[in-house]
């Protein structure tokens, strides 16, 4: 289908559906602004309320792990409540949490919000991304996802609003203002969403050009977690988001003092550069998610049009690498802008990997585990990137790790899927009252693993503490655990079951 051709048949069907995508986009940027409103603030939080570095990493750590542990679980939440209801209850959450930090005043009144705001916003991407598959064909998915995904920079270069707040008025109201955007974006989000199907706005002809090329719908089935385990499809996923996710992270949390300490950069130049990093990784966002689907519309098979752009994704990664050892300040800048919009285009397409390998019964399901693997992730890297520094006074290692991953990320979805994405049949129920062998012995790997990580921050902790703080070496040993549960969750989904898929 040509451009001009693509563009008349959108015009002839409607355009409600990337209504839903705003909602998505401000739902996801509203997201980011509140979380990052902490770190933007922390200077005056410091000099207001006395927290040394200790205190401030034992608040951030309550969010991390919350963030981290929360989103495998409000995935299910999401596939028994529904989007509407679920996202709804989770931003008011999240909202009254930023706002709560402009009501408490000691350190413990700041962990308590800031894990309760990370339980809320690990709601998000599992619900965008079920919205997404709801109202959006597969070949708009990706470009779908790449729009709203585009929100977590947004969110970053629009931080600050959140300074102005408070140095015009006060930090209180700067965290009780942005609260505040929140319930102003439920009143939209209330009016406007509803399943496609049921949406009194929704023409017929976009109701039937969304549905055109998804496959049956398996809605009335009630599947138990442990059978998503045992879906082939859903590892290059979770595996995916283990290792990708971090570097993500690291950009986000490690740019700006990489730009200041190694770099030269004070802080205005250092925040100037950051907004044009995050404009390019919006680019990025885009441009990826619309690559594909323009692919999936010249008649590109879905896992190879996913693939390819994944692949020129992954091909561009080790730039990171680049602009570490590059002389020129202004190329390093260049390929860290490049590093991040492949991340995003990557991202765009990852979680579309997603909704196109499983139904939207369970897709929330899907998306929480993978969230939460990439948090788990995150937070070894947390670790790495402190620790890199105190080892060797630099990140070499860590920009080295982020050009890496995502090659390694789509050689594991090569060997896995060979360029395969094929849906499930949920109906098609296994059998799951015979022990999975697979799913035993490689979460008796993983425990072991998980273990010996433990083991060795344990017998490290000392140089652990000395690089990232108590709070970060506790981040870590959390994570070592984590891994080690995850393993423990394989042992127990592997073995035999008495439930199977059953009728809702």
């Amino acid at each position: 289908m040509t451009a001009t051709a693509a563009a008349a048949t959108t015009a002839s069907v409607g355009r409600y559906r990337w209504v839903i995508c705003a909602l998505l986009f401000f739902a996801t940027t509203i997201n980011y602004i509140d979380r990052n409103a902490l770190s933007v603030l922390k200077t005056t939080l410091q000099a207001d309320l006395g927290w040394s570095e200790v205190d401030y990493g034992w608040i951030t750590f309550a969010f991390t792990v919350a963030y981290a542990a929360f989103p495998s679980i409000t995935g299910r939440v999401i596939d028994r409540w529904g989007v509407k209801k679920s996202l709804a209850v989770a931003l008011v959450l999240w909202s009254l949490m930023a706002a709560a930090h402009g009501l408490v005043g000691t350190v413990l009144g700041f962990v308590l919000v800031r894990f309760f705001l990370g339980v809320a916003e690990a709601a998000n991407f599992p619900a965008s991304i079920k919205a997404v598959a709801m109202w959006f064909p597969q070949r708009e998915r990706a470009l779908a996802t790449g729009l709203f995904n585009s929100g977590t920079n947004v969110g970053v270069i629009v931080s600050f609003i959140t300074v102005w707040l408070a140095t015009t008025f006060s930090w209180q109201v700067a965290f009780i203002a942005i609260g505040a955007i929140g319930l102003v974006w439920l009143v939209f989000w209330q009016r406007a969403f509803y399943p496609p199907e049921e949406h009194p706005r929704l023409s017929r002809a976009e109701l039937e050009y969304i549905q055109a090329d998804q496959p049956p719908k398996q809605e009335t089935l009630r599947l138990p977690w442990t059978q998503l385990l045992r879906y082939r499809q859903i590892w290059p996923f979770l595996i995916g988001k283990l290792i990708t996710d971090p570097v993500w992270w690291f950009f986000l949390f490690w740019l700006p003092s990489y730009l200041e300490r190694e770099r030269g950069q004070n802080p205005l130049q250092s925040a100037s550069l950051l907004a044009l990093i995050y404009t390019g990784a919006t680019i990025g966002s885009i441009a990826g998610g619309w690559l594909s689907g323009h692919l999936i519309r010249r008649g590109w098979p879905v896992g190879k049009a996913r693939m390819g752009t994944m692949f020129i994704a992954a091909a561009c990664m080790p730039g990171s690498i680049i602009a570490y050892y590059t002389d020129s300040f202004a190329l390093s800048v260049g390929f860290i802008t490049l590093a991040t919009a492949c991340h995003q285009a990557w991202s765009a397409n990852i979680f579309t990997s997603a909704t196109d390998m499983f139904p939207q019964k369970v897709s929330g399901s899907v998306v929480g585990l993978g969230a939460t693997t990439g948090g788990i992730g995150g937070m070894f890297m947390t670790l790495l990137a402190a620790l890199a520094v105190q080892w060797t006074g630099n990140q070499q290692i860590v920009f080295i790790v982020a050009g890496l991953m995502h090659p390694l990320s789509l050689l594991i979805y090569w060997v896995w899927l060979k360029g395969r994405f094929e849906q499930v049949d949920l109906a098609a129920a296994r059998d799951m009252s015979r022990s999975h062998a697979p799913l035993i012995v490689s979460g008796a790997v993983i425990v072991l693993i998980g273990a010996a990580l433990i083991a060795l921050i344990a017998a490290n902790w000392n140089v652990c503490v000395a690089a990232a703080t108590l709070s970060g070496a506790a981040t870590a040993v959390t994570a070592a655990g984590g891994v080690a549960l995850i393993g423990l969750t394989l042992v127990y989904a592997g073995l035999p079951q008495r439930r199977a898929v059953r009728a809702a």
